[in-house]
């Protein structure tokens, strides 16, 4: 899998107490690697960094603040990772509103102390750098947005993703040339959903919370469109891409937009409606008309042809799969029987994988 690229590597992932970052430690721990954490603790209860007890299982889970320059660069150095995978970001637009300018901070300086720790480097290191979809000036049109479409943000979360870009882009010019030892790809995704998210103002997080205790959870945008995902979609293609880089130093320094289908498309209603198979108990509102809403995009798609023709990477579930295995693990989580949700996430990885293999994808192999 993944042509065994990170088997016995040393593995660096930022924010990984946050909810990408837990589910990717855990698949590259299956994958042989020594996997090192930098992030701060997790911030919210209960984290899926905690339901699977991840301390556990990290080579080591350092406590570092990514805008605090000197540390990430002791870290760094002191490591000397193979690979990094860099997600450690303030992920909440609602939370963007409330604080701008911490929002800016760890998205876009924060990814700067990554780059600039990176110059200070001398072995050969691959980077997987993780943005977000948000990136782009969306003005909310039918067709999906490709990765040389014009980067913006209507909110402030948005545009310190745009910042980011903008950023990365800068040092890749600047400081690491195509025949250098550092190699450096990014990731735009968005919209996952998977066990273990309890994020504030989710979809999933706030329905699972609110049915487990048979209370009404509130919506407001039950007419928006997303592009949902189970979490491991877009963690495949970040590995895949740091596996291609790696082996092959082919397109650094380029940005890859990891999504389902354009026909995967979906309301938040429909999703609710999906997940509501597997709930005995579903109560919401639509709060769509309540007044003080911050701004967020009704319609977003991505165009995920670059992934598909030059890594030969695709989504593999269907958006039925995704709802369902999703649902699966909140019902173990929640269920009396209290299994460790370490083995069930480690199960649902293992299904992701061969469900992959059955169905041809090439990082499978």
């Amino acid at each position: 899998m993944f042509n065994s690229v990170y088997k016995n590597k040393k593995v660096l992932i930022t924010g990984h107490t946050g909810f990408k970052g837990s589910w990717l430690s855990i698949w590259l721990n299956n994958l042989g690697a020594q996997v090192y954490g930098l992030s701060l603790d997790p911030t919210c209860k209960p984290s899926n960094y905690q339901a699977c007890n991840l301390q556990a299982h990290l080579k080591e889970d350092l406590r570092v603040d990514v805008t605090c320059k000197q540390d990430v660069i002791t870290a760094i150095n002191r490591i000397q990772p193979d690979f990094i995978f860099h997600l450690a970001a303030q992920a909440l637009v609602k939370d963007s509103y409330k604080d701008p300018v911490k929002t800016m901070m760890v998205n876009a300086i924060g990814t700067v102390n990554v780059l600039d720790a990176l110059r200070e480097i001398k072995n050969k290191v691959t980077v997987v750098l993780i943005t977000s979809d948000k990136c782009y000036h969306n003005v909310e049109w039918l067709w999906g947005y490709k990765e040389t479409d014009q980067l913006g943000g209507k909110d402030p979360y948005s545009a310190s993703k745009a910042m980011t870009e903008i950023a990365i882009r800068s040092f890749v010019n600047s400081y690491f040339p195509q025949d250098g030892n550092v190699s450096i790809g990014i990731g735009r995704a968005g919209n996952v959903i998977g066990g273990g998210d309890w994020a504030a103002d989710r979809i999933v997080p706030d329905c699972v919370k609110a049915w487990s205790e048979d209370k009404r959870v509130d919506i407001r945008s039950p007419k928006a469109t997303r592009p949902w995902q189970h979490v491991l979609e877009p963690l495949s293609g970040y590995l895949h891409l740091g596996s291609v880089l790696s082996a092959s130093g082919l397109h650094h320094g380029e940005a890859f937009n990891f999504g389902p289908l354009s026909s995967s498309n979906f309301s938040v209603e429909q999703l609710i409606e999906k997940m509501a198979i597997f709930w005995d108990k579903v109560n919401w509102n639509d709060t769509s008309s309540y007044t003080g809403h911050v701004h967020e995009a009704g319609l977003l798609r991505l165009n995920c042809e670059k992934a598909q023709t030059f890594l030969d990477w695709e989504p593999v579930m269907n958006f039925d799969e995704t709802v369902e295995i999703t649902s699966a693990w909140y019902k173990s989580f929640y269920g009396a029987a209290s299994p460790c949700m370490h083995d069930i996430t480690n199960e649902q990885i293992q299904g992701y994988v061969d469900l992959a293999i059955a169905r041809g994808r090439k990082w499978g192999n």
